[in-house]
Protein backbone atom coordinates (compact mmCIF):
# COMPACT_ATOMS: atom_id res chain seq x y z
CA UNK A 1 0.00 0.00 0.00
CA UNK A 2 1.36 3.54 -0.98
CA UNK A 3 2.31 6.03 1.81
CA UNK A 4 -0.29 8.23 -0.12
CA UNK A 5 -2.82 5.97 0.38
CA UNK A 6 -1.92 4.88 4.12
CA UNK A 7 -1.92 9.20 4.78
CA UNK A 8 -5.00 9.62 3.12
CA UNK A 9 -6.49 6.23 4.99
CA UNK A 10 -5.25 8.03 8.24
CA UNK A 11 -6.38 11.54 7.85
CA UNK A 12 -9.95 10.00 6.95
CA UNK A 13 -10.06 7.51 10.01
CA UNK A 14 -8.67 10.56 12.41
CA UNK A 15 -11.81 12.49 10.89
CA UNK A 16 -14.24 9.87 11.38
CA UNK A 17 -12.88 9.08 15.15
CA UNK A 18 -13.26 13.14 15.55
CA UNK A 19 -16.51 13.53 14.43
CA UNK A 20 -18.01 10.28 16.44
CA UNK A 21 -16.73 11.73 19.76
CA UNK A 22 -18.40 14.80 19.20
CA UNK A 23 -21.06 13.29 17.98
CA UNK A 24 -20.95 11.50 21.46
CA UNK A 25 -20.01 14.19 24.13
CA UNK A 26 -22.64 16.84 23.03
CA UNK A 27 -25.28 14.84 24.62
CA UNK A 28 -23.83 15.76 27.91
CA UNK A 29 -24.77 19.64 27.39
CA UNK A 30 -28.28 19.43 24.71
CA UNK A 31 -29.59 17.08 27.78
CA UNK A 32 -28.97 19.58 30.69
CA UNK A 33 -30.91 22.13 28.11
CA UNK A 34 -33.75 19.87 27.47
CA UNK A 35 -34.07 17.09 29.61
CA UNK A 36 -35.74 13.76 29.07
CA UNK A 37 -39.03 14.96 26.76
CA UNK A 38 -36.61 17.02 24.68
CA UNK A 39 -34.62 13.90 24.00
CA UNK A 40 -37.29 11.94 23.01
CA UNK A 41 -38.62 14.38 20.59
CA UNK A 42 -35.52 14.58 18.83
CA UNK A 43 -35.17 10.87 18.52
CA UNK A 44 -38.77 11.04 17.45
CA UNK A 45 -37.40 13.00 14.30
CA UNK A 46 -34.07 11.99 14.16
CA UNK A 47 -34.63 8.24 13.35
CA UNK A 48 -36.53 8.59 10.54
CA UNK A 49 -34.31 11.33 9.05
CA UNK A 50 -31.39 8.49 9.56
CA UNK A 51 -33.60 6.43 7.53
CA UNK A 52 -34.03 8.28 4.86
CA UNK A 53 -30.60 9.76 4.75
CA UNK A 54 -28.79 6.19 4.95
CA UNK A 55 -31.33 5.58 1.41
CA UNK A 56 -30.41 8.88 -0.50
CA UNK A 57 -26.89 8.57 0.91
CA UNK A 58 -25.24 5.19 2.16
CA UNK A 59 -22.98 4.11 -0.02
CA UNK A 60 -22.32 7.16 -2.17
CA UNK A 61 -18.92 8.00 -0.89
CA UNK A 62 -17.30 4.65 -1.17
CA UNK A 63 -18.96 3.26 -4.51
CA UNK A 64 -17.77 6.92 -5.92
CA UNK A 65 -14.69 6.84 -4.80
CA UNK A 66 -13.98 3.02 -5.86
CA UNK A 67 -15.71 4.09 -9.14
CA UNK A 68 -12.96 6.96 -9.94
CA UNK A 69 -10.14 5.26 -8.62
CA UNK A 70 -10.56 2.46 -11.26
CA UNK A 71 -11.05 4.86 -14.03
CA UNK A 72 -8.23 6.69 -13.00
CA UNK A 73 -5.88 3.86 -12.76
CA UNK A 74 -6.85 3.19 -16.30
CA UNK A 75 -6.02 6.73 -16.59
CA UNK A 76 -9.76 7.62 -18.06
CA UNK A 77 -10.17 10.42 -16.13
CA UNK A 78 -12.79 12.02 -18.07
CA UNK A 79 -15.49 8.51 -17.14
CA UNK A 80 -15.07 9.86 -13.36
CA UNK A 81 -15.64 13.64 -14.30
CA UNK A 82 -18.26 12.30 -16.36
CA UNK A 83 -19.91 11.00 -13.08
CA UNK A 84 -19.20 13.74 -10.85
CA UNK A 85 -20.83 16.00 -13.27
CA UNK A 86 -24.10 14.22 -14.34
CA UNK A 87 -24.36 12.99 -10.40
CA UNK A 88 -24.45 16.79 -8.66
CA UNK A 89 -27.74 16.73 -10.54
CA UNK A 90 -29.01 13.49 -9.72
CA UNK A 91 -27.91 13.68 -5.83
CA UNK A 92 -29.18 17.13 -5.92
CA UNK A 93 -32.55 16.63 -7.38
CA UNK A 94 -32.83 13.21 -5.29
CA UNK A 95 -32.34 15.21 -1.89
CA UNK A 96 -35.19 17.47 -2.78
CA UNK A 97 -37.42 14.45 -3.52
CA UNK A 98 -36.01 13.02 -0.58
CA UNK A 99 -37.16 16.00 1.44
CA UNK A 100 -40.32 16.41 -0.18
CA UNK A 101 -41.09 12.95 0.84
CA UNK A 102 -40.08 13.40 4.15
CA UNK A 103 -41.68 16.88 4.89
CA UNK A 104 -44.88 15.63 3.27
CA UNK A 105 -45.10 12.05 4.99
CA UNK A 106 -44.80 13.91 8.44
CA UNK A 107 -47.55 13.81 9.69
CA UNK A 108 -48.13 10.05 8.91
CA UNK A 109 -44.92 9.69 10.53
CA UNK A 110 -45.45 11.31 13.93
CA UNK A 111 -49.19 9.25 14.13
CA UNK A 112 -47.50 5.91 13.91
CA UNK A 113 -44.72 7.18 16.56
CA UNK A 114 -47.00 8.68 19.21
CA UNK A 115 -49.70 6.49 21.10
CA UNK A 116 -52.69 9.56 21.41
CA UNK A 117 -55.31 7.39 23.37
CA UNK A 118 -54.86 9.68 26.06
CA UNK A 119 -54.25 13.94 25.72
CA UNK A 120 -52.49 14.77 28.69
CA UNK A 121 -48.81 13.45 27.29
CA UNK A 122 -46.13 15.47 27.00
CA UNK A 123 -45.30 15.08 23.22
CA UNK A 124 -47.81 15.17 20.84
CA UNK A 125 -48.47 13.93 17.00
CA UNK A 126 -48.86 17.75 16.24
CA UNK A 127 -45.39 18.37 17.93
CA UNK A 128 -43.14 15.10 16.24
CA UNK A 129 -44.58 16.61 13.08
CA UNK A 130 -42.77 19.90 13.37
CA UNK A 131 -39.81 18.43 14.65
CA UNK A 132 -39.89 15.78 11.03
CA UNK A 133 -40.47 18.68 8.93
CA UNK A 134 -37.29 20.62 10.55
CA UNK A 135 -34.68 17.99 10.24
CA UNK A 136 -36.15 17.03 6.28
CA UNK A 137 -33.99 20.37 5.24
CA UNK A 138 -30.94 18.76 5.12
CA UNK A 139 -31.84 16.05 3.01
CA UNK A 140 -31.83 19.03 0.27
CA UNK A 141 -28.19 18.96 0.82
CA UNK A 142 -26.44 16.20 2.47
CA UNK A 143 -26.87 13.64 -1.13
CA UNK A 144 -25.13 16.27 -3.17
CA UNK A 145 -22.28 16.69 -0.42
CA UNK A 146 -21.69 12.91 -0.13
CA UNK A 147 -20.93 12.98 -3.78
CA UNK A 148 -18.35 15.65 -3.98
CA UNK A 149 -16.56 13.41 -0.69
CA UNK A 150 -16.99 10.45 -3.02
CA UNK A 151 -15.43 12.10 -5.90
CA UNK A 152 -12.19 14.04 -3.37
CA UNK A 153 -11.64 10.12 -2.00
CA UNK A 154 -11.61 8.77 -5.66
CA UNK A 155 -9.09 10.77 -6.04
CA UNK A 156 -7.25 9.57 -3.02
CA UNK A 157 -7.66 13.27 -1.55
CA UNK A 158 -8.67 11.92 2.10
CA UNK A 159 -7.88 14.93 3.36
CA UNK A 160 -11.78 17.26 2.21
CA UNK A 161 -13.90 14.46 3.30
CA UNK A 162 -12.22 14.41 6.71
CA UNK A 163 -12.14 18.02 7.28
CA UNK A 164 -15.85 18.39 5.94
CA UNK A 165 -16.98 15.76 8.80
CA UNK A 166 -15.17 17.47 11.37
CA UNK A 167 -16.34 21.17 10.86
CA UNK A 168 -19.82 19.75 9.73
CA UNK A 169 -20.33 18.25 13.29
CA UNK A 170 -18.92 21.25 14.88
CA UNK A 171 -21.57 23.93 12.85
CA UNK A 172 -23.84 21.18 13.80
CA UNK A 173 -23.17 20.80 17.50
CA UNK A 174 -22.93 24.80 17.74
CA UNK A 175 -26.05 25.50 16.28
CA UNK A 176 -27.82 22.69 17.89
CA UNK A 177 -26.62 23.72 21.50
CA UNK A 178 -27.06 27.78 21.21
CA UNK A 179 -30.05 27.52 19.50
CA UNK A 180 -31.80 25.44 21.99
CA UNK A 181 -30.44 27.49 24.99
CA UNK A 182 -31.56 30.76 23.71
CA UNK A 183 -34.50 29.68 22.47
CA UNK A 184 -35.73 28.23 25.79
CA UNK A 185 -33.66 30.57 28.54
CA UNK A 186 -33.66 33.84 26.22
CA UNK A 187 -36.51 33.72 24.05
CA UNK A 188 -38.82 31.58 26.25
CA UNK A 189 -39.91 29.61 23.76
CA UNK A 190 -41.20 26.33 23.75
CA UNK A 191 -39.55 22.96 24.20
CA UNK A 192 -40.67 21.97 20.61
CA UNK A 193 -39.19 24.75 18.94
CA UNK A 194 -36.01 24.17 21.04
CA UNK A 195 -35.61 20.65 19.53
CA UNK A 196 -36.99 22.17 16.24
CA UNK A 197 -33.94 24.17 16.26
CA UNK A 198 -31.96 21.51 17.27
CA UNK A 199 -32.67 19.09 14.40
CA UNK A 200 -32.77 22.00 11.85
CA UNK A 201 -29.01 21.90 13.11
CA UNK A 202 -28.16 19.09 10.47
CA UNK A 203 -29.37 21.77 7.99
CA UNK A 204 -26.81 24.41 9.44
CA UNK A 205 -23.99 21.93 9.68
CA UNK A 206 -24.18 20.56 6.00
CA UNK A 207 -24.20 23.86 4.27
CA UNK A 208 -20.72 24.29 6.82
CA UNK A 209 -19.43 21.04 5.13
CA UNK A 210 -20.53 21.86 1.67
CA UNK A 211 -18.42 25.35 2.02
CA UNK A 212 -15.44 23.09 2.88
CA UNK A 213 -16.36 21.15 -0.18
CA UNK A 214 -16.34 23.96 -2.48
CA UNK A 215 -13.07 25.82 -1.32
CA UNK A 216 -11.57 22.73 -1.52
CA UNK A 217 -12.68 22.21 -5.33
CA UNK A 218 -11.72 25.70 -6.40
CA UNK A 219 -8.23 25.09 -4.78
CA UNK A 220 -7.43 21.72 -6.54
CA UNK A 221 -9.57 22.10 -9.72
CA UNK A 222 -6.39 23.37 -11.58
CA UNK A 223 -4.53 20.33 -10.61
CA UNK A 224 -7.88 17.93 -11.92
CA UNK A 225 -8.07 20.05 -15.03
CA UNK A 226 -4.41 18.70 -15.72
CA UNK A 227 -5.65 15.14 -15.45
CA UNK A 228 -8.04 16.10 -17.89
CA UNK A 229 -5.39 16.38 -20.53
CA UNK A 230 -3.59 13.00 -19.61
CA UNK A 231 -7.39 11.33 -20.56
CA UNK A 232 -6.40 8.33 -22.59
CA UNK A 233 -9.90 8.94 -23.95
CA UNK A 234 -10.74 5.52 -25.28
CA UNK A 235 -13.61 4.65 -23.24
CA UNK A 236 -17.12 6.08 -23.79
CA UNK A 237 -19.15 4.57 -21.15
CA UNK A 238 -22.62 5.50 -20.89
CA UNK A 239 -24.50 7.24 -18.21
CA UNK A 240 -26.85 4.08 -17.98
CA UNK A 241 -23.84 1.68 -16.75
CA UNK A 242 -22.40 4.37 -14.99
CA UNK A 243 -25.34 4.51 -12.61
CA UNK A 244 -25.70 0.70 -13.09
CA UNK A 245 -22.19 0.37 -11.73
CA UNK A 246 -22.17 3.05 -9.01
CA UNK A 247 -25.49 0.62 -7.84
CA UNK A 248 -23.68 -2.47 -7.66
CA UNK A 249 -21.05 -0.64 -5.52
CA UNK A 250 -23.23 1.10 -3.06
CA UNK A 251 -26.28 -1.25 -2.51
CA UNK A 252 -24.59 -3.47 0.06
CA UNK A 253 -23.65 -0.51 2.10
CA UNK A 254 -27.30 0.80 2.29
CA UNK A 255 -28.52 -2.34 3.52
CA UNK A 256 -25.39 -2.66 6.35
CA UNK A 257 -25.89 1.29 7.12
CA UNK A 258 -29.85 1.51 7.59
CA UNK A 259 -29.79 -1.96 9.58
CA UNK A 260 -29.59 -0.23 12.69
CA UNK A 261 -31.82 2.74 12.30
CA UNK A 262 -34.58 0.30 11.04
CA UNK A 263 -34.42 -1.36 14.29
CA UNK A 264 -35.25 1.85 16.22
CA UNK A 265 -38.08 2.95 14.10
CA UNK A 266 -39.60 -0.28 15.36
CA UNK A 267 -38.98 0.60 18.48
CA UNK A 268 -40.27 3.76 17.79
CA UNK A 269 -43.98 2.71 16.03
CA UNK A 270 -44.62 0.19 18.92
CA UNK A 271 -42.97 1.03 22.32
CA UNK A 272 -45.69 3.84 23.16
CA UNK A 273 -48.08 1.68 22.72
CA UNK A 274 -46.80 -1.80 24.06
CA UNK A 275 -46.46 0.48 27.40
CA UNK A 276 -50.05 2.01 27.17
CA UNK A 277 -51.03 -1.69 27.00
CA UNK A 278 -50.05 -2.47 30.28
CA UNK A 279 -51.09 0.78 31.88
CA UNK A 280 -47.06 2.35 31.12
CA UNK A 281 -48.53 5.25 28.91
CA UNK A 282 -47.81 8.05 31.11
CA UNK A 283 -43.43 6.84 31.74
CA UNK A 284 -43.72 5.39 27.73
CA UNK A 285 -41.75 8.65 26.17
CA UNK A 286 -39.39 9.45 29.28
CA UNK A 287 -38.41 5.16 28.89
CA UNK A 288 -38.71 5.38 25.00
CA UNK A 289 -35.85 8.48 25.48
CA UNK A 290 -33.85 6.64 27.69
CA UNK A 291 -34.31 3.37 25.14
CA UNK A 292 -33.45 4.59 21.89
CA UNK A 293 -31.43 8.14 22.74
CA UNK A 294 -29.97 8.40 26.17
CA UNK A 295 -28.79 4.45 26.04
CA UNK A 296 -28.24 3.71 22.32
CA UNK A 297 -25.37 6.81 22.38
CA UNK A 298 -23.30 5.24 24.95
CA UNK A 299 -23.54 1.47 23.72
CA UNK A 300 -22.47 2.84 20.33
CA UNK A 301 -19.19 3.75 22.06
CA UNK A 302 -17.22 0.35 21.88
CA UNK A 303 -18.72 -0.76 18.46
CA UNK A 304 -17.35 2.35 16.57
CA UNK A 305 -13.08 1.83 17.32
CA UNK A 306 -13.69 -1.93 17.53
CA UNK A 307 -15.60 -2.50 13.90
CA UNK A 308 -13.55 0.60 12.34
CA UNK A 309 -10.38 -1.56 13.25
CA UNK A 310 -11.67 -4.82 11.60
CA UNK A 311 -13.14 -3.50 8.72
CA UNK A 312 -9.64 -2.74 7.78
CA UNK A 313 -8.79 -6.28 7.33
CA UNK A 314 -11.82 -6.95 4.83
CA UNK A 315 -9.46 -5.41 1.57
CA UNK A 316 -7.02 -8.42 2.29
CA UNK A 317 -9.76 -10.87 2.72
CA UNK A 318 -11.41 -9.94 -0.76
CA UNK A 319 -7.99 -10.13 -1.80
CA UNK A 320 -7.35 -13.93 -0.81
CA UNK A 321 -10.99 -14.70 -1.91
CA UNK A 322 -10.30 -13.74 -5.65
CA UNK A 323 -6.62 -15.11 -5.44
CA UNK A 324 -8.21 -18.15 -4.06
CA UNK A 325 -6.19 -18.59 -1.20
CA UNK A 326 -7.98 -19.86 0.96
CA UNK A 327 -5.59 -20.43 3.74
CA UNK A 328 -4.66 -17.20 4.07
CA UNK A 329 -8.51 -15.95 3.85
CA UNK A 330 -8.98 -18.34 6.71
CA UNK A 331 -6.11 -16.38 8.49
CA UNK A 332 -7.38 -12.94 7.66
CA UNK A 333 -11.24 -13.81 9.14
CA UNK A 334 -9.58 -15.48 12.17
CA UNK A 335 -7.78 -12.49 12.90
CA UNK A 336 -11.03 -10.16 11.89
CA UNK A 337 -13.06 -11.89 14.42
CA UNK A 338 -10.56 -11.99 16.83
CA UNK A 339 -9.79 -8.47 17.21
CA UNK A 340 -13.45 -7.39 16.87
CA UNK A 341 -14.01 -9.22 19.98
CA UNK A 342 -10.94 -8.43 22.02
CA UNK A 343 -11.82 -4.97 21.69
CA UNK A 344 -15.59 -4.79 21.65
CA UNK A 345 -16.20 -7.28 24.62
CA UNK A 346 -14.10 -5.90 27.60
CA UNK A 347 -15.58 -2.56 26.76
CA UNK A 348 -19.44 -3.84 27.02
CA UNK A 349 -18.85 -5.84 29.97
CA UNK A 350 -16.66 -2.52 31.35
CA UNK A 351 -20.01 -0.44 30.16
CA UNK A 352 -22.63 -2.70 31.86
CA UNK A 353 -20.76 -2.55 34.92
CA UNK A 354 -19.90 0.57 35.24
CA UNK A 355 -23.91 1.84 33.98
CA UNK A 356 -24.55 3.96 36.95
CA UNK A 357 -21.96 6.43 36.93
CA UNK A 358 -21.74 6.70 33.19
CA UNK A 359 -25.50 7.35 32.78
CA UNK A 360 -25.04 9.89 35.58
CA UNK A 361 -22.20 11.92 34.10
CA UNK A 362 -23.68 11.96 30.14
CA UNK A 363 -27.10 12.65 31.82
CA UNK A 364 -28.61 12.50 35.38
CA UNK A 365 -28.68 9.61 38.16
CA UNK A 366 -31.85 7.49 36.90
CA UNK A 367 -32.47 3.87 38.12
CA UNK A 368 -34.01 2.99 34.78
CA UNK A 369 -31.34 4.75 33.03
CA UNK A 370 -29.04 2.33 34.64
CA UNK A 371 -31.06 -0.62 34.14
CA UNK A 372 -31.20 -0.72 30.41
CA UNK A 373 -27.71 0.46 30.16
CA UNK A 374 -26.58 -2.60 31.80
CA UNK A 375 -29.19 -4.22 29.90
CA UNK A 376 -28.15 -2.52 26.54
CA UNK A 377 -24.27 -2.65 26.68
CA UNK A 378 -23.65 -6.53 26.00
CA UNK A 379 -26.00 -5.79 22.61
CA UNK A 380 -23.27 -3.44 21.24
CA UNK A 381 -20.80 -6.83 20.49
CA UNK A 382 -24.12 -7.97 18.47
CA UNK A 383 -24.03 -4.38 16.59
CA UNK A 384 -20.67 -5.11 15.74
CA UNK A 385 -20.26 -8.90 14.56
CA UNK A 386 -23.08 -7.59 12.15
CA UNK A 387 -21.46 -4.71 10.65
CA UNK A 388 -18.07 -6.95 10.21
CA UNK A 389 -20.01 -10.28 8.82
CA UNK A 390 -21.85 -7.86 6.44
CA UNK A 391 -18.86 -6.86 5.20
CA UNK A 392 -17.18 -10.27 5.01
CA UNK A 393 -20.35 -10.90 2.92
CA UNK A 394 -19.29 -8.81 0.97
CA UNK A 395 -15.29 -9.48 0.46
CA UNK A 396 -16.22 -12.78 -0.30
CA UNK A 397 -19.31 -11.77 -3.29
CA UNK A 398 -22.26 -13.49 -1.53
CA UNK A 399 -23.75 -9.47 -0.48
CA UNK A 400 -26.85 -10.74 -1.99
CA UNK A 401 -27.21 -12.66 1.62
CA UNK A 402 -27.06 -9.47 3.33
CA UNK A 403 -30.80 -8.46 2.42
CA UNK A 404 -31.89 -12.02 3.92
CA UNK A 405 -30.35 -11.42 6.63
CA UNK A 406 -31.32 -8.20 7.86
CA UNK A 407 -35.00 -9.01 6.71
CA UNK A 408 -34.86 -12.03 9.25
CA UNK A 409 -33.36 -9.89 11.87
CA UNK A 410 -35.96 -7.07 11.02
CA UNK A 411 -38.74 -9.46 10.88
CA UNK A 412 -37.61 -11.11 14.61
CA UNK A 413 -37.32 -7.33 15.74
CA UNK A 414 -41.07 -6.65 14.68
CA UNK A 415 -42.80 -10.42 15.94
CA UNK A 416 -40.52 -10.09 19.12
CA UNK A 417 -41.10 -6.49 20.41
CA UNK A 418 -44.35 -6.16 21.76
CA UNK A 419 -44.66 -9.29 23.29
CA UNK A 420 -41.73 -8.96 25.52
CA UNK A 421 -42.34 -5.33 26.26
CA UNK A 422 -45.48 -6.31 27.50
CA UNK A 423 -43.18 -9.06 29.70
CA UNK A 424 -40.24 -6.94 30.57
CA UNK A 425 -40.98 -3.31 29.42
CA UNK A 426 -38.14 -1.15 28.61
CA UNK A 427 -35.68 -4.56 28.79
CA UNK A 428 -37.81 -6.20 26.95
CA UNK A 429 -37.27 -4.03 23.52
CA UNK A 430 -33.66 -4.33 24.30
CA UNK A 431 -33.91 -7.82 24.35
CA UNK A 432 -35.68 -8.16 21.10
CA UNK A 433 -33.24 -5.95 19.43
CA UNK A 434 -31.02 -8.71 20.39
CA UNK A 435 -32.77 -11.47 18.94
CA UNK A 436 -33.18 -9.79 15.94
CA UNK A 437 -29.63 -8.93 15.52
CA UNK A 438 -28.27 -12.40 16.70
CA UNK A 439 -30.53 -14.46 13.52
CA UNK A 440 -29.19 -11.69 10.83
CA UNK A 441 -25.56 -12.60 12.58
CA UNK A 442 -26.30 -16.33 12.74
CA UNK A 443 -27.38 -16.18 8.63
CA UNK A 444 -24.39 -13.86 8.31
CA UNK A 445 -21.84 -16.88 9.57
CA UNK A 446 -23.97 -19.71 7.97
CA UNK A 447 -23.00 -18.12 4.80
CA UNK A 448 -19.38 -17.40 5.05
CA UNK A 449 -19.11 -20.94 7.12
CA UNK A 450 -20.48 -22.39 3.54
CA UNK A 451 -19.40 -19.98 0.68
CA UNK A 452 -15.59 -19.23 2.26
CA UNK A 453 -15.44 -23.32 3.68
CA UNK A 454 -14.72 -21.29 7.03
CA UNK A 455 -14.14 -23.64 10.11
CA UNK A 456 -14.88 -22.05 13.07
CA UNK A 457 -13.36 -23.88 15.98
CA UNK A 458 -10.08 -22.52 16.00
CA UNK A 459 -11.52 -19.01 16.58
CA UNK A 460 -14.34 -19.83 19.11
CA UNK A 461 -11.52 -21.29 21.22
CA UNK A 462 -9.62 -17.79 20.97
CA UNK A 463 -13.50 -16.57 21.51
CA UNK A 464 -13.85 -18.51 24.83
CA UNK A 465 -9.82 -17.45 25.72
CA UNK A 466 -11.00 -13.65 25.34
CA UNK A 467 -14.54 -14.10 27.46
CA UNK A 468 -12.41 -15.53 30.11
CA UNK A 469 -10.17 -12.91 30.38
CA UNK A 470 -13.33 -10.31 30.87
CA UNK A 471 -14.82 -12.42 33.00
CA UNK A 472 -11.28 -12.16 35.54
CA UNK A 473 -10.93 -8.59 34.74
CA UNK A 474 -14.96 -7.83 35.18
CA UNK A 475 -14.15 -9.55 38.96
CA UNK A 476 -11.19 -7.44 39.48
CA UNK A 477 -13.07 -4.30 38.67
CA UNK A 478 -16.01 -5.24 40.53
CA UNK A 479 -13.86 -5.53 43.60
CA UNK A 480 -12.56 -1.79 43.22
CA UNK A 481 -15.93 -0.33 42.19
CA UNK A 482 -17.50 -1.73 45.41
CA UNK A 483 -14.95 -0.34 47.65
CA UNK A 484 -14.98 2.84 45.53
CA UNK A 485 -18.93 3.35 46.40
CA UNK A 486 -18.20 3.42 50.02
CA UNK A 487 -16.62 6.55 49.50
CA UNK A 488 -17.69 8.07 46.12
CA UNK A 489 -21.44 8.73 45.16
CA UNK A 490 -22.47 7.41 41.34
CA UNK A 491 -25.01 9.64 41.92
CA UNK A 492 -22.42 13.06 41.81
CA UNK A 493 -21.36 13.65 38.74
CA UNK A 494 -17.68 14.68 39.31
CA UNK A 495 -17.51 11.74 41.90
CA UNK A 496 -19.09 9.41 39.22
CA UNK A 497 -16.11 10.35 36.53
CA UNK A 498 -13.41 10.05 39.76
CA UNK A 499 -14.89 6.01 39.80
CA UNK A 500 -15.27 5.43 36.26
CA UNK A 501 -11.56 6.72 35.67
CA UNK A 502 -10.17 4.61 38.18
CA UNK A 503 -12.68 1.44 37.68
CA UNK A 504 -11.43 1.57 33.91
CA UNK A 505 -7.96 1.83 34.52
CA UNK A 506 -7.93 -1.15 36.59
CA UNK A 507 -9.76 -3.35 34.20
CA UNK A 508 -7.86 -2.10 31.41
CA UNK A 509 -4.60 -2.72 33.18
CA UNK A 510 -5.97 -6.44 34.18
CA UNK A 511 -6.92 -6.85 30.81
CA UNK A 512 -3.76 -6.10 28.91
CA UNK A 513 -1.88 -7.72 31.04
CA UNK A 514 -3.70 -10.97 30.70
CA UNK A 515 -3.04 -10.47 26.75
CA UNK A 516 0.29 -9.82 26.87
CA UNK A 517 1.42 -12.22 29.60
CA UNK A 518 -0.32 -15.09 27.52
CA UNK A 519 1.17 -13.60 24.21
CA UNK A 520 -2.37 -12.79 22.46
CA UNK A 521 -1.90 -9.99 22.13
CA UNK A 522 0.89 -10.74 20.25
CA UNK A 523 -0.63 -13.00 17.73
CA UNK A 524 -3.52 -10.28 16.85
CA UNK A 525 -1.58 -7.31 16.36
CA UNK A 526 1.78 -8.13 15.79
CA UNK A 527 4.99 -6.31 15.91
CA UNK A 528 3.06 -3.38 17.39
CA UNK A 529 2.91 -4.60 20.71
CA UNK A 530 6.74 -5.54 21.10
CA UNK A 531 7.63 -1.75 22.22
CA UNK A 532 5.28 -2.19 24.93
CA UNK A 533 6.36 -5.38 26.17
CA UNK A 534 9.59 -3.79 26.45
CA UNK A 535 8.71 -0.82 28.03
CA UNK A 536 6.72 -2.97 30.89
CA UNK A 537 9.93 -5.13 30.81
CA UNK A 538 7.74 -8.56 30.26
CA UNK A 539 9.10 -11.23 27.76
CA UNK A 540 9.14 -10.80 24.10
Amino acid sequence: MSSKLLRGTFILTLGTIISKVLGLFYVIPFYAIVKEHGTALYSFSYIPYTIFISIATAGVPLAVSKFIAKYNAMEEYAVGRKLFKSGLVVMLASGIISFLIMYMTAPFLAEISISSTKKNLEISVEDVTTVIRAVSFALIVVPFMSLIRGFFQGHQSMGPSAVSQVVEQIVRIVFLLAGAYVVLNWLNGSLVTAVSVATFAAFIGALGSLAILGWYWFKRKPHLDELLKEDKGTLDISLKDIYKEILLYAAPFVFVGIANPLFQFIDQITFSRAMGSIGLEDQAQAAFSILNFESHKLVIIPVSLATAFSLTLVPSITKSFVENDRKGMRRQLDQTFQVLMYLTVPATVGLALLAEPMFTVFYEHKDLGTEVLRTYAPVAILFALYSVTAAILQGINEQRFTILSLLTGLLVKLSLNIPLIKLFETQGAVLSTALGYTAAIVINMFVIKTFARYPMGFVARRIALIITFSGLMAGVTMAFYQVLVQFLSPASKFQSVVIIVISALVGAVVYFYLGLRTKLVDKLFGDRVTKIKRKLRLPV
